[in-house]
């Protein structure tokens, strides 16, 4: 149903709204203290989770770096049409 996802146990919320994520998930995710966490989550099946930043930034850069391949391609295909 859900691939490669693992489940390490549970975490209670605190009176501040704190989790503490399982040392076993930050062991094998490599979250270490001071570590920037995004929060996602989907309200209509009440979910939440963390993505730590650095993959979000990495992910936007690959998109950023595909979007401006393809910026290169449509600026040959209009020169070639401009040409013809």
């Amino acid at each position: 149903m859900f691939p490669r996802i693992k489940i390490w146990g549970a975490a209670t919320v605190g009176t501040k709204g704190q989790v503490v994520i399982p040392a076993e998930a930050r062991e094998a995710l490599n979250i270490k203290e001071g570590d920037k966490l995004i929060v996602v989550g989907n309200p209509e099946r009440r979910g939440v989770a963390f993505v730590k930043s650095e993959v979000v930034e990495d992910k936007l850069q690959d998109m950023q770096n595909g979007l401006l391949q393809v910026q290169a391609l449509t600026k040959i295909e209009k020169k070639g049409r401009q040409k013809q």
